[in-house]
């Protein structure tokens, strides 16, 4: 960080030992501090990590997403009365949100909707790739993907840690554009059993299994 003081110190001997002198290069050179330290914290201040509050609204512009949501985000409400929205889980109501659901996002869930909306801007329309942007955004212990039913439809499925409300609303509201041109979404199955594989015949790996090691799909 620049200071006055990188200034004032070169002054030369002779001049030292004048205080009007001093304070005169003091007062100049202030002003191209204050310039050096605003464009020093420009860069992080606009960091998709760091940035918070309308600097990160300026970064999702540019991304191309806003932190507010067509739709209300229904059933991610905090509530000690209703499964999966208790502490750590449901969303608090924001003051400008109405009791149906959630209109505008918090700086850290908007911060993710960012980067899904990266990846989907580079995204190349395979499996594979989509896969790893999902599993970019979503915690880590949650495994997100899309299931290619050969009929011009997909389903998304999340196995592994059950994510936070918030996360499956965005997903189905269809905030995280991952979905190619023409093909239907059949919908979402969530497991049932948090850190389980979701049930299913004819594969066996760390996202479906089969009888005894797979858990029920719930519709999202």
């Amino acid at each position: 960080m620049a200071q006055v003081s990188d200034y004032t110190g070169l002054i030369t001997s002779e001049h030292a030992n004048k205080p009007k002198f001093t304070a005169m290069v003091g007062g100049v050179a202030q002003a191209f501090v204050d310039i050096q330290n605003q464009l020093d914290a420009t860069p992080p201040a606009f960091d998709l990590d760091s940035a918070v509050g309308v600097q990160l609204d300026v970064v999702g512009l540019w991304v191309g997403v806003t932190r507010n949501v067509d739709t209300p985000l229904t059933g991610v409400y905090f509530s000690l009365d209703v499964d999966g929205l208790g502490f750590d889980q449901g969303v608090w109501q924001g003051p400008f949100d109405p009791n149906t659901g959630v209109v505008s996002l918090d700086d850290d869930t908007y911060r993710l909707l960012i980067r899904a909306k990266i990846g989907a801007n580079s995204w190349d329309g395979t499996q594979g790739s989509s896969a790893a942007i999902l599993n970019s955004i979503f915690p880590t212990g949650t495994d997100v993907f899309i299931q290619d039913n050969g009929d011009m439809s997909i389903t998304y499925g999340v196995a592994g840690d059950v994510p936070l409300p918030i996360f499956i609303a965005l997903l189905k509201g269809g905030y995280i554009p991952l979905k190619p041109e023409a093909v239907h979404i059949n919908g979402y199955l969530v497991t049932s059993i948090s850190g389980g594989s979701l049930f299913g015949f004819d594969v066996e790996n760390d996202l479906i299994s089969g009888f005894d090691v797979g858990a029920w799909g719930l519709p999202a």
